[in-house]
């Protein structure tokens, strides 16, 4: 219509210049988009006017047109290009370049050069940069040139410039604008060149794009690469030059894309790989179609081969497009296509198959969020038997030590499989060894070596969790031996040793540095590195967790060492670089201490401590020596050492006197000396060679006394000389270990100087060298004291300490003569008296606050030592000084470092037990304060457990334990809740709980003998605190997944034994869960029933835990193996433990309890439980059947199955028969009552009372005619129902479960009597009823405890029970798991060429219903109005709802929830192809009237009394659907608006569904309408 009116105008009126000049407008004014478009449609029309006019007129149109372009459009372009109305920008900006299109079409065609010239350098707008009057937007300018371009067709060279500007933007534009810049300007440049262009441009595009990803390879990079290609798919794989599938770094790009992390990226990527098995199966050509110039071939297809690799690469997108759902279950059945495919390429020989693919499904995999998934992927790859090749091995390499390490750092890998038992390895880990094995041994031996070491590499690159470090390394120790690490081997090995150190499991980390020196000693090529390398690389293990002499590690080493003797690399020694050819490891010791002892001399200038580790590394090679020579025939170890160590006993034996030795030099001798007597120390340590060291150093004994004495006496001035001091405070410890070796004048020298530099009076201004006096000797007189305690120096000088005592607590110059000078501080020196010489500046303090806080940590070693031996303190004498020095205690631990506090524990562990009842406000702080520093340490794992032991022995001493409510109330109620604080802790950190249960068991029982009513006294506070005893039965928290695989490694470890080292070496700190429960039991066990109040704890607990079980049953629902049902378990395994120590009279009173416990809806373990302990008491107690068979009469209608414990029971009646009076009586009451039973309606009811009935009859069988004919009545009811045992064996399942529960472990092999034993109770019992593993005590962890369980015994008599294997009969069968076929029925899905990838992202800035006829998608004539609607997961279904069905579009409150992730996660790209339309609520009212007025029906998903069931009601095709809120529904104003309500028919109770669920079922049934109209009119043409 348009150009009918601008030819009818143009024919009537010759004056183009007023038309041209009424049309245009002002330059300062943005016209609107009317006036553009009628400019543009009024130029449009003189085109044919130009043709038929002359030459004069033409050229005054086209000036007209050409200022156009510059006066108008372009200014126009510029501001459109900062408005921020998108809408408004969307229309101008097309309006715009529609006209100035038009304009340069009129034009000469260098006018349309000139401007796209002005328009280029736009494009390269980078993010910082702003549009304005000389540049456009990126956006304005992509679609100013894609419109200019068909005019361009010409100026290839132009076309070209356009091209490659495009590409470098490609780099530089923001996120957003790629799309629009891709798909305008590139498919716009390929559409607008002649035939002779396209390729190259092509080619131009293709190389720029895939150079620029192997540049760079970014994830970033990859993503717009992929969007790019994806945009040009039809015309790079169209059957024309070039050919990307030739393309090495084309496959680079596709191959990154599968394992990118954004769905869309590999969605694209997958789309590309499919095209081109498409392309190559039609055209039916071989590609490559000739061998490159040896490039990788990543995609090979031959038309011999079509169908295999058609096959191959359609289960391959199977597979990639699976691995998109993120379900394991959903992924592992395709899993075997791509394994047996690999297989049969590889057999082949074909080669059609590069490896490369097959890394990138594992890197899917191993980039899943689902942990199973994951695993899945990688015990798949561990698998893999095609690895065994050298050619895929090889192709695998770089994957096996990148992404494959990286996964294998996820510690939830290593968690056990389904069948294995705590202690064993995990499945992973010993797939894994097997793995690295095949694999190295398949590598090219040239490679060996660069791949391990590229795999170590990646071990000490980052931060591994000491589970997976641990396993890896334990793979790399199982290699086989083979010298292929250098020298750089052992630094990577290294690192990785230092990574270790990291972890807080000590065990943990031990067990790793045994592997990695195991992996060390059979991989190292010992030709590339020296001796010194090696024992460089020794010392990095710790003597305390792994490398400790004595061994099987410390053997081990020796033994590689000695039979690679003479075999290491020659280390240069003198100054040319000449060495001897061979080097013995005796030689280079020698060596080596002679180095270690040579010192410059002294410049006279302060010199700080060399550097400990050094000798360290000196002792550690000097003992290895040792045992080396130890091993040869005929050699003396006595020998050896002397041979070894006499530069150093020379050195020692001049130290003393020789007053001119440099410093260094005797420092160094020192802490050589040192360190070989701590390794000597060593629990595994050969006893000759520590013997023979020790005789040879202590002969220097003297020296090295008169030494120490002359330093520590008067000549350690600087504050550097504290290490110092300690260095020979530690020294001088050792040698007083051997009593003949110290002088008798030794320590009360230096006793008497220490004193006299602490009783110095305080100077004004103090000096550094007064204040590192009084630390040095405060540091000496704290040794003293430890060494007293230890009874390392005779009593005699305990005498001397007593002026120490005085020093404490009679100084009259503080402010209370009764504190003395506790808490004492040192000084600050001022510096000023004793500058540097450097700068003028005064010396370094860094060191002070060290040294200050060791000063006062050292007081309180002395005054807690002098308040336990010195039977007349002053704490003990005046009250006023004890609570004193308590308040002192307090403010200390307020001052001194938490890894100093201990000194300052044990003085409290004295002090406040004299103050309970004196001072309980002072006590209640001291505590609290006291636990609340030992809390805050609970994440520094070095100083939390010693402070925890501490405190518990302050808190919870036998004093405090003693004290009742009404003595301290406070105070008690403070440690309760400590108590209850600690066990919560222990929740979360192991061992916890266990040491306050330890100390508190050996304080109610000590292991050494006492009086009686010394014991009675100690055990009576028990009963202050049975709730710790009775927390220690049922204790076992329900770790963390991540804490209990810890807990399974490090059992697992342990099971190792003495062939991990660390077994050996590790202090055992067992903070096993089940400890708590364990130190219970064995406390329980060494009750006497004769003690009285021995049986009162007993009776009083049985109590409490049956209270506990009864709680606990009040549970809806108790599921198998949830805390409530360990609980419940560990309840009766406590009582039928404790049962045979119980008086009659109390288990009489308890018995009811017992009883209706019965009747509870139990699990199996706690049924069987409490079934063994019925049978017992009536056992020991016969007495009490009656009350037994007053059960059978209880009406139990909640738990109808309860009666099935009550007739278990009379399963084992046979045991109980021979204790009762009148047994025939009895006999006719169990028949009589299993009688009753077997014709119960329940079935498991008939099954318990059929098998009861059969046991029982047998036993009146048994006993003779006498009891049969008192039982003649019964005798036909007996056999009929027994026969009705026997017709069960032909009904299925009751054949089944009939059979079962006879074969059943506990109605079978288990006996009551004789199986009685803490096995059963605790290991066989939970193994066999289906608790899980970590529920099981093994008796290997009770053994440990060296208690002697006598009632009941610890092991079975026989081994039957144990045999058993665990099973339930009332389990159903299980199927045996069909093995997967090779072609498993799976998802696939079908994603027809049309409606691709490929066009998804043509142009995301086209409108929803552009971008879906690009794709020949049709709409329906549905309207979705959903504006009522807030949820986003509701709006998200809902749009990918109506995408799916073709709804014409959804009407949305606000179009921002599109931009929400729980509408983007639901919608799953919906979006991008469903028209939206913005509706606010309040705007609701006029659209319906106006879509009314387009003749739309108003439908409403409303519950009305006028509404129309959807069964019955025929949508109009132009149908508007209206969605209420999903609370409110729709509103009343707009109910008068609908033309009908529709209602979904409803059985259930609930009145109404989910918006979305609701709407779905309406636009399903309009979908389904029109669906059938369709077909009925499609029927009624072609009949």
């Amino acid at each position: 219509m348009n150009s009918i009116l601008i030819n009818a105008i143009l024919s009537t009126s010759p004056h183009y210049d007023r038309l041209f000049d009424s049309l245009c407008w002002p330059v300062d004014v943005w016209p609107e988009t009317e006036r553009v478009e009628a400019l543009t449609a009024f130029i449009e029309g003189l085109e044919h006017i130009i043709v038929q006019s002359e030459t004069t007129k033409t050229q005054c149109i086209q000036d007209k047109t050409k200022s156009i372009i510059w006066t108008r459009c372009l200014p126009l372009l510029s501001r459109i290009s900062t408005e921020t109305d998108c809408v408004r920008f969307r229309e101008n900006t097309a309006a715009v370049c529609r006209l100035a299109a038009i304009c340069a079409r009129l034009c000469d065609p260098v006018e349309a050069g000139r401007f796209a010239l002005v328009i280029l350098p736009s494009l390269r707008l980078s993010e910082e940069d702003q549009p304005g009057v000389e540049r456009l937007s990126v956006e304005v300018a992509s679609e100013a040139l894609a419109v200019i371009l068909p005019c361009l067709r010409g100026d290839e060279q132009l076309i070209l410039s356009i091209l490659s500007c495009v590409l470098s933007s490609i780099r530089t534009i923001p996120d957003g604008l790629l799309s629009r810049v891709t798909v305008r300007l590139l498919l716009a440049v390929l559409g607008n060149c002649n035939d002779a262009m396209h390729g190259s441009i092509l080619n131009k595009t293709l190389s720029e794009l895939c150079t620029w990803h192997a540049s760079e390879r970014t994830p970033p990079v990859t993503e717009r690469t992929l969007l790019c290609l994806t945009s040009l798919s039809d015309h790079l794989l169209a059957p024309t030059e070039p050919d990307p599938r030739s393309c090495l770094r084309f496959w680079c790009v596709v191959q990154d894309g599968l394992i990118h992390r954004d769905s869309v990226s590999r969605k694209r990527a997958l789309y590309l790989l499919k095209r081109c098995v498409a392309s190559s199966q039609d055209q039916g050509v071989d590609c490559p179609s000739q061998q490159g110039n040896g490039e990788e071939i990543l995609f090979k297809w031959t038309a011999k081969s079509s169908e295999m690799l058609r096959e191959f690469w359609e289960d391959y997108v199977l597979v990639m497009e699976t691995l998109e759902e993120n379900q394991v279950h959903v992924v592992r059945p395709v899993l075997n296509r791509i394994d047996s495919l690999i297989q049969t390429t590889a057999s082949e020989g074909e080669d059609l198959f590069h490896p490369s693919w097959l890394l990138c499904v594992y890197q899917r995999m191993f980039h899943s969020e689902n942990k199973t998934l994951m695993r899945a992927g990688v015990c798949h790859l561990l698998e893999l038997k095609v690895l065994q090749q050298p050619s895929f091995a090889s192709a695998f390499s770089q994957f096996v030590v990148g992404p494959f390490m990286d996964v294998l750092s996820e510690m939830s890998l290593f968690c056990r499989a389904g069948g294995q038992r705590v202690g064993d390895c995990p499945e992973l880990a010993v797939k894994l060894q097997i793995f690295l094995q095949n694999f190295f041994s398949s590598l090219p031996k040239d490679d060996r070596g660069r791949i391990l070491l590229q795999m170590i590499q990646q071990l000490g690159s980052k931060h591994w969790c000491a589970v997976p470090l641990l396993f890896i390394s334990q793979a790399l120790s199982k290699l086989a031996p083979n010298p292929i690490l250098a020298v750089d081997g052992l630094t990577a090995l290294r690192e990785v040793l230092r990574c270790t150190m990291i972890t807080h499991q000590v065990l943990l980390r031990g067990a790793a540095q045994c592997f990695l020196l195991k992996s060390a000693l059979c991989l190292i090529n010992v030709s590339t590195v020296t001796l010194d390398d090696i024992f460089t690389f020794l010392g990095n293990f710790r003597t305390d967790e792994s490398l400790c002499g004595g061994t099987a590690l410390w053997d081990e080493v020796c033994v590689w060492l000695s039979s690679n003797e003479g075999h290491f690399k020659i280390m240069p020694r003198d100054g040319d670089g000449t060495a001897s050819s061979k080097e013995t490891i005796k030689a280079y010791v020698q060596f080596k201490i002679h180095q270690f002892l040579s010192v410059p001399a002294c410049t006279g200038q302060t010199q700080r401590l060399p550097d400990p580790k050094e000798a360290d590394k000196l002792a550690r090679s000097i003992l290895l020596c040792t045992d080396i020579e130890r091993n040869h025939p005929g050699a003396k170890i006595g020998d050896t050492l002397q041979a070894l160590l006499s530069p150093l006993v020379d050195t020692l034996n001049r130290v003393g006197p020789n007053i001119y030795m440099p410093l260094k030099k005797s420092d160094k001798s020192l802490q050589l000396v040192l360190r070989l007597l701590q390794l000597r120390e060593t629990p595994k340590a050969h006893y000759e060679v520590a013997a023979a060291l020790e005789r040879l150093i202590f002969q220097c004994a003297d020296s090295i006394q008169e030494f120490i004495m002359r330093r520590l006496c008067g000549e350690l001035l600087e504050l550097c000389d504290m290490e110092r001091a300690e260095l020979y405070l530690c020294v001088l410890k050792q040698l007083s270990m051997h009593t003949s070796t110290i002088q008798p004048s030794c320590f009360p020298r230096l006793i008497k100087y220490s004193l006299s530099i602490l009783q110095e009076p305080t100077q004004q201004s103090p000096s550094v060298a007064s204040q590192v006096a009084q630390a040095v000797a405060m540091a000496s007189l704290a040794m003293v004291c430890r060494l007293i305690e230890k009874q390392a120096i005779g009593p005699d000088t305990f005498s001397l300490l007593k002026q120490l005592n005085e020093h404490f607590y009679k100084s009259p110059w503080r402010s209370h003569p009764a504190l003395g000078r506790f808490n004492e501080r040192l000084l600050k020196p001022h510096t000023a008296d004793s500058l540097s010489n450097e700068g003028g500046k005064g010396p370094l303090l860094q060191d002070w606050g060290r040294t200050a806080a060791h000063f006062m940590r050292d007081q309180w070693v002395c005054l807690s030592f002098l308040t336990r031996t010195l039977q007349h303190s002053e704490l003990l004498r005046n009250t006023k000084t004890a609570v004193a020095a308590l308040r002192c205690c307090v403010d200390a631990l307020a001052l001194l470092p938490s890894d100093l506090v201990l000194p300052v524990f044990a003085f409290m562990e004295t002090v406040l037990p004299q103050l309970v009842t004196k001072d309980e406000a002072l006590c209640v702080e001291a505590v609290s304060r006291t636990w609340e520093l030992v809390h805050g340490l609970s994440n520094n794992a070095h100083d939390f457990w010693p402070a925890l032991k501490g405190f518990i022995s302050v808190a919870f001493h036998q004093t405090l334990l003693l004290l009742r409510n009404s003595q301290a109330p406070v105070l008690t109620a403070t440690m309760k809740q400590i108590a209850a604080e600690i066990m919560e802790l222990s929740e979360s950190k192991n061992g916890v709980f266990s040491v306050l249960l330890q100390h508190c068991c050996h304080t109610w029982l000590p292991a050494s003998e006492q009086s009686s009513d010394q014991e009675d006294g100690i055990f009576s506070s028990v009963f202050n605190h049975i709730n710790i005893v009775a927390e220690g039965c049922i204790y076992g928290p329900v770790f963390r997944r991540d804490q209990r695989l810890v807990q399974d490694v490090q059992a697992y470890v342990e099971q190792l034994g003495a062939a991990c080292a660390t077994n050996t070496v590790v202090a055992s700190d067992n903070r096993d869960d089940q400890l708590p429960r364990m130190c219970t039991l064995a406390f329980l066990s060494r009750l006497d029933a004769s003690n009285g109040l021995h049986e009162k704890l007993m009776e009083q607990l049985a109590v409490t835990l049956l209270e506990k079980d009864k709680n606990v049953s009040k549970s809806l629902r108790i599921s198998s193996n949830s805390l409530h049902h360990r609980v419940k378990n560990r309840v009766w395994q406590t009582l039928l433990m404790l049962l045979p120590k119980l008086k009659e009279e109390f288990v009489a009173s308890i018995l009811s309890s017992i009883f209706e416990a019965g009747f509870c809806s139990n699990q199996a373990s706690v049924k069987y439980l409490i079934e063994w302990t019925m049978i017992l008491i009536l056992v020991r107690y016969p007495q009490q059947i009656g009350d037994f068979w007053a059960c059978f009469d209880m009406h139990h209608e909640g738990t109808k199955t309860g009666i099935c414990t009550f007739l278990a029971v009379l399963v084992h009646f046979e045991i109980i028969l021979p204790t009762l009076k009148n047994p025939d009586m009895h006999l006719a009451k169990a028949l009589d009552i299993t009688l009753q039973w077997c014709f119960h309606h329940n079935f498991s009811v008939r099954l318990y009372a059929l098998l009861a009935l059969k046991r029982v009859w047998h036993l009146v069988e048994v006993r003779g005619e006498g009891t049969l004919d008192g039982l003649r009545g019964l005798s036909t009811v007996v056999k009929a129902c027994l026969h009705q045992t026997e017709a069960l064996k032909n009904t299925g399942n009751s054949n089944k479960n009939w059979t079962r529960i006879q074969e059943h472990f506990f109605f079978g092999a288990f006996h009551p009597i004789r199986d009685y034993s803490i096995e059963t109770i605790f290991y066989t019992f939970p193994s066999l009823s289906g608790l899980a593993d970590d529920e099981w005590i093994p008796l290997w962890k009770l053994e440990k405890l060296s208690c002697l369980f006598q009632t009941p015994p610890l092991r079975n008599p026989t081994p039957d029970l144990s045999r058993l294997q665990p099973g339930d009969w009332i389990q159903q069968d299980k199927s045996e798991e069909d093995k997967e076929e090779r072609w498993a029925e799976v998802q696939k899905k079908i994603t027809p060429w049309c409606l691709d990838i490929q066009d998804q992202d043509l142009d995301l800035q086209l409108v929803p219903q552009q971008r879906a006829a690009r794709l020949g998608k049709q709409h329906g004539a549905l309207l979705v109005v959903a504006s009522l609607i807030d949820k986003p997961t509701n709006l998200g279904g809902l749009c990918r709802t109506c995408e799916i069905f073709g709804s014409s579009a959804l009407v949305l409150d606000n179009l921002r929830h599109i931009t929400d992730k729980h509408f983007q996660s639901l919608s799953v790209s919906s979006e991008l192809w469903l028209p939206l339309l913005e509706v606010k609520p309040s705007e609701l009212a006029d659209f319906l009237q106006m879509k009314k007025s387009d003749g739309y029906c108003i439908v409403g998903v409303e519950q009305t009394s006028n509404s129309q069931s959807l069964q019955d009601y025929q949508f109009p095709e132009k149908t508007l659907l209206l969605l209420g809120n999903e609370r409110e529904g729709i509103p009343a104003n707009l109910l008068q608006l609908l033309d009908v309500c529709v209602e979904i028919p409803q059985q259930g109770v609930i009145r109404s569904l989910n918006v979305h669920v609701s709407a779905a079922l309406l636009i399903w049934e309009y979908t389904r309408q029109r669906l059938v109209s369709t077909s009925s009119q499609e029927k009624s043409i072609h009949g």
